[in-house]
């Protein structure tokens, strides 16, 4: 598939910013944003008292267009 110059630079980004993500970070996904939320002291995943991702460890969002799910 032929890339337009801003496309390959938008991947290029991505591909930098994953070689230095911190490990003390990780990205959820839903259909309208990616967002970054902050491990617990431990490095795990942070859940509230159901089970699921907590919502408080969110420290930002980025709209970019996603399904937040698999092939």
């Amino acid at each position: 598939m032929k890339l337009t110059k801003e496309e390959r630079a938008a991947i290029s980004a991505l591909k930098s910013l994953e070689k230095n993500w911190p490990t003390t970070l990780w990205v959820f996904a839903t259909g309208n944003a990616l967002h970054v939320m902050k491990c617990d002291s431990s490095g795990k995943k942070i859940t509230n008292r159901h089970g699921g991702f907590d919502q408080e460890a969110i420290v930002d969002s980025i709209h970019i267009p996603n399904d937040g799910g698999d092939f």
